[in-house]
């Protein structure tokens, strides 16, 4: 298979990956985006694992919102805090 950039494809052998769109591709390797949330690098002597795949089955990963954490009150020490001792230095 031709692998080009923006091409839909599937991969025989990981079909748990679902299906991908070239996102980059070189003399090397293409870097393709799955269904699956994975960016994943397949070097040229494995495109012929590509098949082509249809471009509307491909949907792009949702977007992962951030959830805000919450932060546990510290707890207040019921001891006084010790004072530090400066000690001056005599010249």
């Amino acid at each position: 298979m031709i692998v080009k950039r923006g091409s839909v494809v599937s991969h025989t052998v990981a079909l748990e990956w679902g299906i991908g769109k070239v996102t980059e591709v070189n003399d090397i390797r293409a870097t393709i985006q799955f269904n699956d949330g994975m960016i994943r690098k397949i070097t040229s002597s494995h495109f012929t694992s590509l098949q082509p795949a249809d471009p509307a089955s491909y949907l792009p990963p949702m977007e992962k919102v951030p959830v805000a954490k919450v932060r546990a009150v510290r707890a207040v020490s019921a001891k006084p805090k010790k004072a530090k001792k400066l000690e001056e230095a005599s010249v």
